[in-house]
Parts: structure tokens; sequence; C-alpha cells
């Protein structure tokens, strides 16, 4: 069994309670821009064991009454059609999928705001298809200087331009589809308004990363900075909270270097800043519920190797440059790592390399014991070691089939004969199609289709970069994989 070094039922009582005691604190209404991802934070549970995706969402879910959400949209992202990348859709469609998924568990999403909004009929359409839809919808436009113009930031022809947007909850969630949304500036531009109309209101910020009560160089932290490698965020030690309360504690170059604006702004609306530090703005309680430090070090660790690999892999498919790779191999020396730490790429290396160089994939299971598989004329090399790690799991011998030639053989020639694939080897996907036909008469494939759960949260390692198909069927199966920066072939198109 994976080991939990997170708490996550106290991590919902105490965030909960740290948000309702901060909506207090503003006289009852309170702006939360709400960084990173509300229901799908699979970095957060990698680092910290425990942590459930949707954790962000069931804290939300116990405000629920007090709670609506607003989502900001950058309007020139709607104009670029702008893709999040890891799920692959624009980020106009992501909104109206954010939009499904918090209704349909009961949250009340108030309305879309176009930020940067200068009149992109890519934005015109969108926001007409939204009202066609029954969501209203606000702008606010772009603010020459922003943000250290104050004098003209804070004033009508900066936010007083903006559409205000009107709200009815106490809890105002702003969130939005990636980064650069103009989320903070959204909630800045609501405070303006509403101290205009006498309206007591405030303003909060809820990341999970950096986690501000662990130490600067703590893997969890380091693991973060991996993460956003491509945004060129580092992780430093708040000097306003230091100089404030004579406390370390740990933000990010973004939030520091803009706190002193943001502390004029505040100035500026109300007279008088709630904060004294970048630290004080956040609402973060993530790190009060590590409960096994250990397993959080080692999860955190494998997340920055696993960052390394991933970037390797874009470098060799042009996506990124080098300076990315060697942030990463930075943090991998502060960290004290190495690709010897991941011990899923030495064996499926010496997988490969005892077979003649085929390519070859390895997983290491939930108690430890590492199993490969190789490429073959059947199979892939990650349709081999699932297959291999289903039997381990399952407790049948290596020299069993799980899938007989009566349902292998079909699968292949369609492929080849109907389809048009010169590949006749089976991918994860339709490896896995072919194990549920044959457990309808199989005891042995069924045996092993029981343990497909078991594999969420193993690590593996391919010694090539891998389709796209495997990589999502990897992906769905909660197995945390990464691959050699090198092809099967020396082919220039892949897909």
């Amino acid at each position: 069994m994976a080991k939990i070094g997170f708490d996550n039922k106290k991590y919902l009582e105490m965030q909960s309670e740290h948000i309702a005691e901060r909506i207090k604190q503003f006289g009852g209404k309170l702006y939360l821009e709400f960084g990173g991802k509300l229901f799908d934070d699979y970095h957060a549970s990698r680092v910290l064991p425990g942590f459930k995706p949707d954790s962000k969402l069931q804290m939300l879910l116990q405000l629920k009454d007090k709670a609506e959400i607003v989502i900001a949209i950058n309007a020139g992202d709607i104009e670029k059609n702008k893709v999040r990348g890891d799920i692959g859709i624009t980020y106009d469609l992501e909104i109206l999928r954010l939009i499904d998924a918090f209704k349909g568990i009961g949250l009340y999403v108030g309305s879309v705001v176009m930020t940067r909004y200068q009149n992109q009929p890519a934005a015109d359409a969108f926001k007409k298809r939204l009202e066609n839809l029954g969501i209203d919808v606000y702008r606010h436009y772009p603010i020459e200087g922003y943000p250290s113009n104050i004098p003209l930031i804070v004033s009508d022809d900066g936010f007083g331009k903006n559409e205000y947007i009107h709200t009815t909850r106490e809890l105002v969630v702003i969130t939005a589809p990636g980064p650069g949304s103009g989320k903070m500036a959204t909630c800045l531009s609501q405070l303006y308004h509403d101290n205009k109309r006498g309206i007591k209101s405030g303003y909060a910020k809820f990341e999970t990363f950096p986690i501000w009560n662990l130490p600067l160089k703590h893997p969890v932290n380091l693991a973060y900075e991996a993460a956003t490698a491509d945004l060129d965020d580092v992780n430093m030690i708040d000097p306003f909270h230091l100089e404030a309360y004579g406390e370390t504690t740990v933000n990010y170059n973004r939030d520091v270097e803009v706190f002193p604006v943001l502390n004029a702004i505040f100035e500026e609306i109300s007279g008088v800043s709630p904060y004294k530090s970048p630290t004080d703005m956040g609402v973060n309680m993530a790190g009060n519920c590590i409960i096994d430090d250990d397993v959080c070090i080692a999860a955190a660790n494998q997340e920055i190797i696993r960052r390394y690999y991933t970037a390797l892999c874009d470098k060799k498919k042009g996506i990124i440059g080098n300076e990315i790779v060697q942030k990463l191999e930075m943090l991998i020396k502060q960290a004290g790592l190495s690709v010897d730490d991941r011990e899923v790429i030495a064996v499926s290396l010496a997988k490969s390399r005892d077979n003649g160089g085929v390519p070859a994939a390895a997983i290491e299971l939930p108690n430890g014991h590492i199993v490969a598989g190789r490429t073959t004329d059947l199979l892939g090399g990650c349709s081999a070691v699932l297959l291999n790690a289903l039997k381990e799991l399952a407790g049948i011998k290596d020299e069993v089939h799980l899938i007989p030639p009566m349902v292998f053989e079909p699968i292949q020639k369609l492929k080849t004969e109907n389809l048009g694939n010169k590949n006749p080897r089976l991918h994860t996907d339709e490896t896995l199609i072919a194990l549920s036909i044959a457990a309808a008469t199989d005891k042995n494939a069924a045996k092993a289709m029981k343990h497909l759960s078991d594999l969420k949260g193993c690590e593996a390692h391919s010694t090539v970069i891998i389709s796209r198909v495997d990589a999502n069927v990897f992906k769905r199966l909660g197995i945390n994989l990464t691959c050699e920066p090198e092809y099967q072939s020396d082919n220039l198109f892949h897909m």
C-alpha cells in the first residue's frame, strides 16, 4: 500500500475554517484569488501523498452556501486560441468545462470576466456565446503602466473603466483556466468599485505552493520550482514578513516583487493596507497537514526527477530550449539527487540492453518490486510491462498468457488490413481492451483486470518517447511516467 504523508481530512477542516475567519476579518466580503488547479491538482497529490486532486474543490463545498465563482480569462488568450497543455483544449473551451464541473457538484458560478479586453473579435464571439447560454460576462480593460502607475490604476480611468462584477455571496472565488488570466487585477478592481459603493470587502490569495512554512530548500518547495521552470518562478524568503515579524517564511519572486505595488494600491483604495507581507495575503494551510515529512520528501524528489525528464523530452521535441533543462539540472543538484534515485530508469535500460536494444519499460509496484517489459512482434514495451505488472499484482505466474491468440489476432488483422497500420503491435489501449475481452472467459485475465486500480501512483520509465496514445493511458491509470529523450525510430514525424 502506498505510504501517506498528508492528512487530507485535517486540511479540508483547517482550510475552510481559515477562509471563514478571513471573511469575518474584512466585514463579510472576501475576494479570494485561487491559484493552481481547483479540481485536478495532480502535482499536489504527487508531492503530498494523501492530498486528493480535488481537495480544494471539496474544501469549497464546505463553504458552498457562502461562495460564488467568477472565472477570469484573458481576452488575448481567446484570440490566440491558447491551449491548456495538460488536457489539450483551448482556454475558452476550458471555461465551459469548468462551469459544467462546478455546477455539477453544486457550486454557484456567478459570471465570467474577460480581462485585457480590446475588442478582440474572437472574444466578442465568445462573449455572445456565453450570454446565449445564460452566463453573465463582464469586460476589464488594459491599464497603461500596470501595476506601477498607481495614480492611474486607482482612478476612474484605471479600475474605474472596468465593468463592475455584480456578486451576491460573501466569498467570491476568482479562478481561471491558466496563468496570466488576470485574477489578481480582477480582485483589486472589485475592491476599488466596492470602496466607491461603500461596500466593505477584502482580498486574499490561495495558492498551495510554495508552502510558506516549509524550509526554502525543502524538496516539496523545490518540486514547485521544477513544475514552474518555464515560468521563471523562484522560491525566496519573504523579506517583508521577516522584517515585520522576525519570522522566516517562503514565497516566490513574483509575489515578493509586486507586493510594494499591491500595498500601495490597497492604501490608495481604502486608506490602509491590511497586510505587512505577501505571506500575510495567503490562506494556505497545507504545511500544517503534513504528517510524514519523509514520505513527502521522497515523493517530491521523484517529482523533481520526473520534471527533468519531461523537459529533456520536450527539448527533443523542439517544444522548449536548453535553459529550462539547465534550470532543472540545477534543482536536481540543490536537492542532492541524481537520476539513479529513480530506480525504474536503470531497470528499464537494463531490460533494453539485455534484449538487443529494443525499447523497454519498467514499473515500480506499490510493494517496491520493479517489473519490466520489452517490445516484441506482438506488444510494445509499455503494453508488455502493463501485463507483467498486472500478473505480479494478481499473483499470476510469468509464463501464463493473459490474452489468447484468438483475441490478439483479429485486432492485429483489423489494424493492418483495414485501418492501414504497418505496425501490428498493440498499443496499451488496445492491449487493455483485449484483456477485458479475454476476462469474459479466462479467470486469470479477470483476476488481472481487478488490479488495474493498484497501478495508480506507481512509477514507470520507458527507454523511448512513447506515443500519445500510450502516454494518455498511463496518465488515466495514474502511473507517473518518464521517458528517455529518444525516439524509437529515425523518422522525423512522430505521433
